[in-house]
């Protein structure tokens, strides 16, 4: 699929993976609007209203006409934004983009649970006693037990499904909207503004107006695999087809002139509602996968930019956004069965929804202005000041309203994205304190001290090949700690001596090298690509670099030999090297927690030994002291020494 045009088939794939959680928001926004109000014409008129200019205004304006404009090389989302930033933008953006990651997986803990706990409880419409929280606890288990497998084969019906959805919706409202076609002065945005300046507690009745653009940050997150194009046209379609369902929802509140448990489901006729309960499960279903895929590919977006520890990523598909990360599939699934059995009902989740997401909406608005004013010419400022100022005053807004949720639920997804967010931001830090003092030498200083090793006939080899993992790209930026850990104690002597970066690419398959050599026929720098999709088999990859460079033709390519003069197989010792902050660092609260929290967090992660496939007899680890300040300052005598 090529992402920059707009194909038939790209935006069918757009409406299965972009619009699942924005598309299913029509199941719980009316009934959230009306819960626990008194029932009114200005409310109902009111608060539609001000559901349709949320769509216009934030759907709409924000994401599908500016933030789309806002890829890096692409890819969109909050980290493609912190990533465009980075070099040239304040130090500052480090922390909405962490706050943003934060929110969004704490939203993934709420947004299955909310989806399908609403489509299933249309059930209880026809059948009261009938208890839907087994049947909503199976299908998120499901949902989970399957994300292993890989989305691959039932992911091309995601769109065709969701076309039947909101075509559904779409005719379940317009039905309505000819029985009361009042309805549609709503369109207008007086009654909007009439309602917030009027109705008493509109700014609390926004929470729930709130809830019908969870899932617009989807549009902007899901670029790289959809394109702007394809989201772009989807979305006409998309919005059209919301509009007629909150309008047909209205018509009926109207109509009716009563309060309902489900308005959604309240407007289905009765022949029709076991069908549309189907459907809508499958929508719940589809739009829950999105998220959780969507909070998969945050997470590795997390670990390649250093913001996270290594973790086993595994692509059961041949798209690389396709990935599934164990450690947090276990993660959301226990997330998502504790929302079920603390709220139990959609109705009580409503109070648990919003709060985050609003947050996160805020961080990439702050993100993605930051961009386009860092950009700007002078003469154009001005005005993206004054686009700041309306999408950031509305969001904050909606932030206020959904403040009121938080004895209601809102506490919940709080005090995750607070977890989660320390724990960021603790190993951002501790990773700013090692790049900060870590000391870095050239190969034009490392060459000579190897080749001295080698000469030196005192010194017994230890290794025909000893190989150092370094994170540098570039042999004029090699970490000192390599050049003490050959050096320190008796020197490590080898006939050959490595240092080997590795990358991966956004090509599933595919592995390629760079040679730089050092020192004749000694000394070696090597980057390698690896495809995504490939696994790390270092030690066949140097054997193989070895043969291809014709080393094992060298009569001393082998530095180890049998009584009778025959050679053994090249011998490889692979060292992976780990700074550790000294003893001698008197370090602050806050640097002291980022210390511990960081070698908690690695301990968890992935082992260098396990990704690169390495056998533990080849394998080795080491730990180098890094000083940030001495401290010590102790004034010693010998003995005998005069004490004046």
């Amino acid at each position: 699929m090529n992402k920059s045009q707009f194909t038939k088939g790209g935006a069918l794939v757009a409406l299965g993976i972009v619009f699942g959680d924005i598309g299913t928001s029509p199941l719980y926004v009316m009934s959230a609007i009306t819960h626990g109000q008194p029932f009114s014409e200005q409310l109902i008129l009111g608060g539609l209203s001000c559901v349709l200019w949320t769509l216009i205004l934030l759907a709409t304006g924000k994401y599908v006409l500016l933030a789309l404009n806002a890829d890096n090389h692409g890819e969109g989302g909050i980290f493609a934004l912190y990533a465009k930033l980075k070099q040239r933008g304040p130090a500052w953006i480090i922390v909405p983009s962490l706050l943003g990651c934060a929110t969004l997986m704490a939203d993934g803990f709420i947004t299955p649970a909310i989806s399908i706990s609403s489509a299933i409880e249309g059930l209880n419409v026809k059948m009261p006693s009938l208890p839907t929280i087994p049947i909503v606890i199976a299908i998120i288990s499901g949902l989970f037990f399957i994300q292993k497998f890989g989305t691959e084969s039932i992911g091309k019906y995601f769109g065709p499904i969701m076309i039947v959805w909101f075509t559904l919706i779409a005719g379940l409202g317009l039905r309505q909207i000819m029985i009361e076609p009042s309805v549609l002065v709503a369109l207008s945005p007086y009654y909007a503004l009439t309602f917030l300046i009027n109705y008493p507690g509109a700014i609390w009745v926004m929470g729930a107006v709130f809830l019908c653009t969870t899932g617009a940050e989807a549009m902007y997150s899901d670029l790289g695999h959809i394109g702007k194009k394809n989201i772009r046209a989807s979305w006409i379609f998309v919005i059209i087809c919301l509009f007629l369902s909150y309008l047909g929802q209205g018509a009926f509140l109207l109509n009716t002139q009563a309060n309902h448990t489900s308005v959604f489901y309240s407007h289905v006729p009765d022949a029709l509602l076991p069908y549309v309960i189907f459907i809508a499960t499958l929508a719940a279903i589809i739009a829950s996968q999105a998220l959780i895929t969507g909070v998969f590919t945050l997470v590795s977006e997390a670990i390649k930019l250093k913001l996270w520890t290594n973790l086993a990523i595994k692509y059961p598909a041949t798209e690389k956004g396709q990935v599934y990360v164990p450690a947090i599939n276990t993660l959301l699934f226990l997330g998502c069965l504790l929302v079920v059995a603390i709220f139990k009902r959609s109705a009580d989740m409503e109070g648990a929804y919003g709060l985050a997401i609003s947050i996160d909406m805020l961080m990439t608005s702050l993100l993605l202005f930051t961009l386009f004013f860092v950009g700007a010419k002078k003469k154009t400022k001005w005005w993206i000041l004054f686009t700041i100022l309306v999408f950031v005053n509305i969001e904050l807004i909606f932030l206020v309203s959904n403040l009121s949720k938080f004895a209601h639920g809102g506490w919940f997804p709080l005090a995750v994205s607070v977890l989660i967010f320390g724990l960021l931001y603790l190993y951002y830090k501790a990773r700013q304190l090692r790049g900060k003092y870590e000391d870095f030498t050239t190969a034009d200083k490392l060459v000579p001290v190897l080749d001295q090793i080698q000469q030196d006939k005192s010194l017994p080899y230890d290794y025909t090949n000893l190989v150092y993992f370094t994170r540098s790209s570039f042999s004029k930026n090699i970490e000192k700690a390599i050049l003490h850990s050959i050096t320190i104690f008796r020197p490590k002597k080898a006939r050959f001596y490595w240092l080997l970066n590795i990358n991966t690419t956004d090509n599933p398959r595919g592995i390629s090298y760079k040679v730089e050599e050092l020192s004749k026929n000694s000394s070696y720098f090597i980057n390698v690509c690896y495809g995504f999709k490939e696994e790390h088999h270092i030690e066949y990859l140097m054997r193989k670099v070895y043969a291809d460079l014709g080393l094992a033709e060298l009569e001393d390519s082998v530095v180890f030999k049998t009584k009778e003069s025959k050679r053994f197989e090249p011998d490889f010792k692979f060292i992976v090297l780990n700074t550790r902050l000294s003893a001698l660092n008197r370090l602050s609260v806050i640097n002291s927690m980022a210390v511990r929290t960081y070698r908690a967090i690695k301990s968890i992660g992935l082992s260098s030994q396990t990704d690169f496939g390495l056998h533990p007899s080849v394998y080795s680890q080491e730990f180098f002291p890094l000083v940030l300040e001495r401290t010590i300052s102790q004034k010693i005598k010998r003995d005998g020494e005069d004490n004046e």
